[in-house]
């Protein structure tokens, strides 16, 4: 188990669920807090609320990804590489949970609706260190906030 397995643990345990986790870890890399973002994303919680949604990890992640190259103002623009990252992860996640679990569907990874620690934790942790490759890959720093905050 590692400190990214430790952290989302201690999140789920505090009550977040999957979407914000994936915020949230990106705040605590910057050491900083955001409770109206984090707060927001329960919005995304368990599969929009019916389970029949997308699962919290792949929503969360595609909003930790557009956190550092969507467009946050008026005067901003997205960055360029904002669909082809949004692409690459939804590929991956779509690919990995057609696997495992049968869909992407919140309600195809976990029965009736309750979150596994053990699944949920592991497909976080594995989302958030491949979302952290792709961004790194494409020159974002996720230890410094985004430049357009």
């Amino acid at each position: 188990m590692n400190d990214t397995d430790i952290k989302i643990l201690k999140l789920a345990a505090e009550g977040f669920c999957c979407a914000q986790i994936m915020l949230k870890l990106a705040l605590d890399t910057q050491a900083c807090e955001n409770p109206g973002l984090i707060r927001a994303m329960s919005g995304l919680c368990h599969g929009l609320i019916s389970h029949q949604g997308p699962c919290g990890v792949v929503s969360g992640g595609a909003c930790l990804i557009a956190y550092y190259a969507g467009k946050g103002r008026a005067e901003d623009e997205a960055n360029d590489q904002l669909p082809l990252l949004l692409h690459e992860f939804e590929e991956w996640f779509g690919k990995l949970a057609e696997e495992r679990f049968g869909g992407s569907r919140c309600a195809d990874i976990v029965d009736d609706g309750r979150p596994d620690p053990q699944i949920c934790g592991g497909l976080l942790s594995e989302a958030f260190n491949y979302i952290l490759v792709l961004l790194s890959e494409n020159n974002f720093d996720l230890t410094v906030a985004p430049e357009h905050d």
